[in-house]
C-alpha cells in the first residue's frame, strides 16, 4: 500500500486545505468524471457523492450524504469494508480491485475500486476517497469469452479425432485431450516437432517432409500414417491440416486433426481380398465359357467364335481394372487404355483422345468398357480403322446441369476419313451395348449417327449417374 502525503491550503469537501480556484477546478474534475468518486469518514459515512455515483448506483447525493457507505455494499461483502477502513487508517491505499456494490434497486453492480486515505494538513488520516468504475460490460465480455473457451474445450476434448494447433511456422503448441489420452504424452513432450516421437520410424521422415512443404507453401495438408499409442500399439490415422488466415490473407495458425482409420483399412483390405477371390472365380468362369464355346460352335462359325472371344476378353479387361481400383470404380482414362491400348500401339495418333480424367463407378465401368470395345471393333471392321487414313476422335467432359449439384458425363466417339458409312440392316448385340446398356448405366441420352462423313456415338448421362463423387484431374 502507498502512504499519501497531506495537501496544504483551504479545506475542501474531501477535507483538504486548498484555495478557491483550485477547489473549483477539483470540483469540476470530480463532477465530470465517468467514475463514481465518493469520499467518506473513517467510520464509513459519506461526505461527497458525485454525479457519476448517482448514475451508477441510483441514489442522489442528498440520499447518500452522511449515510453509511455500507448501504451499497452487499451483506456478504461487509467484512470487505472493515478491511478497507483498517488499511486506510494506516495511511495506505487499497489498490484497484474488483468487487460488487448494490444500486438502489438491489441489483449488484460489478465495479473496479481504488480506495485512498485523505489526510489533513498535519498528515493525519481523516477519511477515504473511493473511486469506482462500472465494469459490467467487461465482466460480461469475460464471461462470454470464458463460456466460448469452455464450449471449445468441451468440443475439442470430446470429438473422436486427435486435434492440434500450430503457429504459422508449423510449431505445434496445443493438443486436445484425445491426443494425450491416445499417446500418453504431455505438451512438453510434443511441443514444436516433438510429435515425431510417436510416429513410426519407417514413415516419420516422409511425413515431416510433406508437412514442412505445407508449412512453407501454405497448401492444405493431408497424409496417412501410423501413430504409436500409450500401450505401444501402432494404429493408422488419416491426418489433415488447414491454415487459418486473417483479412490480409496471412496465415495466423494451422488447425489439424488425426482420424483413426485402422478398422476402415482392415475392412477395405478384407473387401479387396474378397473382390480378388470373386474376380478370380469370375475370370475362371469366363475361361470356361470360352472353352465351351470352342467345343460347341461348329467350324463354319469360327468368325462368330472370334468375335465372341474378343467380347469376353473386353469384359475380362474391365474386371481387371475394377479389381485394382476396389469398390470405388475406376479411372475413365485407364478404362479407355484397357480397351483401346492394343490398337493404339499399332495406329499411332489415329485415335485422338481429349478430356480430363473422371472416376466411373464400378457398376457402369463394365458397360462402358464393353461399349468402347464394340466401337473399336466396328471401326476396325467397317469404319475409320478399316483403311489407312481414317481418324477417330474420342472426347469426354463433365457438364454442369442447371438446377443440379452434380455434373453429367458427356462422351463422344467421332469417326472420319473412313469408307462410306452403311447403316446396319439389323440391331445386333453391339448395338444393344451401345444403346440400351449404355443408357441404363448412365441414364440420359445415347445417339448413334450414321452420317455420310463418319459414324458418331454420343453419350450424355444424367447428373451424377455412373460417376463417383469426386473427379480426377490427370490430363489424358
Amino acid at each position: 500500500m502507498d502512504r499519501l502525503k497531506p495537501f496544504g491550503g483551504a479545506r475542501n469537501l474531501f477535507g483538504f486545505q486548498n484555495n478557491k480556484s483550485n477547489k473549483a477546478w477539483l470540483a469540476a474534475i470530480i463532477n465530470s468524471s465517468s467514475d463514481a468518486i465518493i469520499s467518506k469518514t473513517l467510520d464509513g459515512k459519506v461526505t461527497s457523492w458525485n454525479p457519476a455515483a448517482e448514475r451508477m448506483f441510483g441514489y442522489s447525493e442528498a440520499e447518500m450524504l452522511h449515510v453509511s457507505i455500507r448501504r451499497i455494499i452487499p451483506v456478504r461483502l461487509q467484512e470487505e469494508e472493515d478491511a478497507i477502513l483498517e488499511t486506510v487508517r494506516k495511511g495506505e491505499t487499497v489498490s484497484r480491485f474488483e468487487t460488487f456494490r448494490m444500486d438502489k434497486e438491489g441489483r449488484e453492480v460489478p465495479v473496479a475500486m481504488t480506495v485512498s486515505p485523505i489526510c489533513d494538513e498535519d498528515g493525519e488520516v481523516v477519511g477515504a476517497s473511493n473511486t469506482a468504475s462500472d465494469i459490467s460490460q467487461e465482466v460480461r465480455s469475460r464471461e462470454e469469452i470464458a463460456e466460448s473457451e469452455a464450449r471449445f474445450r468441451t468440443l475439442a476434448d470430446n470429438i473422436s479425432q486427435l486435434a492440434w494447433m500450430a503457429d504459422p511456422d508449423g510449431i505445434i503448441y496445443w493438443y486436445n485431450k484425445r491426443w494425450y489420452e491416445y499417446t500418453g504424452t504431455t505438451l512438453e513432450d510434443n511441443y514444436g516437432w516433438g510429435w515425431k516421437n510417436v510416429h513410426h520410424p519407417d514413415y516419420v521422415d516422409g511425413v515431416a517432409e510433406r508437412i514442412q512443404h505445407s508449412w512453407t507453401t501454405g497448401e492444405d495438408w493431408e497424409d496417412t500414417f501410423p501413430l504409436r499409442s500409450s500401450t505401444g500399439e501402432y494404429r493408422w490415422f488419416l491426418s489433415r491440416a488447414l491454415p487459418e488466415r486473417n483479412e490480409k490473407g496471412e496465415i495466423t495458425r494451422w488447425l489439424g486433426t488425426n482420424t483413426d482409420i485402422t478398422e476402415q483399412r482392415d475392412r477395405e483390405e478384407q473387401i479387396r481380398f474378397l473382390m480378388r477371390e470373386v474376380f478370380h472365380r469370375s475370370k475362371n468362369m469366363l475361361s470356361l465359357v470360352q472353352g465351351i464355346a470352342r467345343q460347341t460352335i461348329p467350324p463354319e462359325n469360327r468368325a462368330f467364335l472370334s468375335t465372341f472371344n474378343q467380347r469376353i476378353q473386353a469384359l475380362s479387361s474391365s474386371q481387371n481394372l475394377l479389381l485394382e481400383a476396389g469398390a470405388h470404380g475406376t479411372s475413365l482414362i485407364e478404362l479407355i487404355h484397357s480397351q483401346l491400348g492394343h490398337i493404339e500401339d499399332d495406329l499411332g495418333d489415329r485415335i485422338r483422345k481429349s478430356g480430363e480424367d473422371v472416376q466411373i463407378d464400378s457398376r457402369s465401368a463394365q458397360t462402358l468398357g464393353m461399349a468402347l470395345h464394340e466401337l473399336a471393333t466396328n471401326a476396325g471392321k467397317y469404319g475409320a480403322l478399316s483403311n489407312d487414313t481414317g481418324i477417330i476422335e474420342l472426347t469426354w467432359s463433365l457438364q454442369t446441369v442447371e438446377g443440379e449439384d452434380r455434373p453429367a458425363l458427356h462422351m463422344q466417339w467421332t469417326e472420319s476419313g473412313g469408307p462410306p458409312v452403311i447403316v446396319p440392316e439389323r440391331k445386333g448385340f453391339g448395338t444393344t451395348v451401345l444403346e440400351r446398356m449404355s443408357r441404363a448405366a448412365f441414364g440420359g441420352e445415347v445417339t448413334l449417327d450414321y452420317g455420310s462423313e463418319g459414324f458418331v456415338w454420343t453419350l450424355t448421362g444424367a447428373p451424377g449417374r455412373g460417376l463417383e463423387i469426386e473427379d480426377m484431374t490427370e490430363p489424358a
